[in-house]
């Protein structure tokens, strides 16, 4: 996570959208405790068929949801102008930006309402792959950040 740490935009950026890490992910757990009292970090949280932001304040407000990711507890956060950068997972990406998901569609719905937000996608190298199944709905990547094993 420190290229991710040193991205001049994460640099910048005051409200940051994250994600909390399953098992087969790049861990953010650390990463997420380490700069919570830094910048305002937000966690997506399974809502229906959708994504709904909500803030990270500490490992207590965080509450196992529907598919066994830990999620934040509270208020949704609706202030989607604010968010500078969104840093999604995916099970594969290619140069292009385009990612390939868990196949429900989530991250397809939600980030065309945080259109302002830079958008980096973060894998292990070997899920870097030459071509990426897209879709004229599916959202690309401003870019790719990979991370060792």
């Amino acid at each position: 996570m420190a290229s991710l740490e040193a991205h001049p935009v994460f640099q910048e950026a005051d409200t940051v959208l994250l994600y909390h890490s399953l098992k087969d992910e790049v861990d953010t757990h650390d990463f997420i405790r380490r700069w919570s009292s830094r910048k305002r970090l937000l966690l997506p949280t399974v809502v229906g068929d959708g994504l709904e932001l909500r803030l990270y304040r500490d490992p207590r407000s965080l509450a196992v949801g529907r598919f066994g990711i830990e999620e934040p507890v509270g208020e949704a956060f609706t202030d989607y102008e604010a968010v500078r950068l969104a840093v999604v997972p995916g099970v594969a990406f290619d140069r292009e930006g385009n990612r390939l998901g868990r196949g429900k569609g989530y991250y397809d719905r939600l980030l065309p309402h945080i259109p302002a937000a830079y958008k980096i996608g973060i894998c292990y190298a070997y899920q870097l792959v030459d071509k990426v199944p897209a879709e004229p709905f599916d959202i690309r990547m401003d870019e790719i950040i990979t991370h060792p094993l």
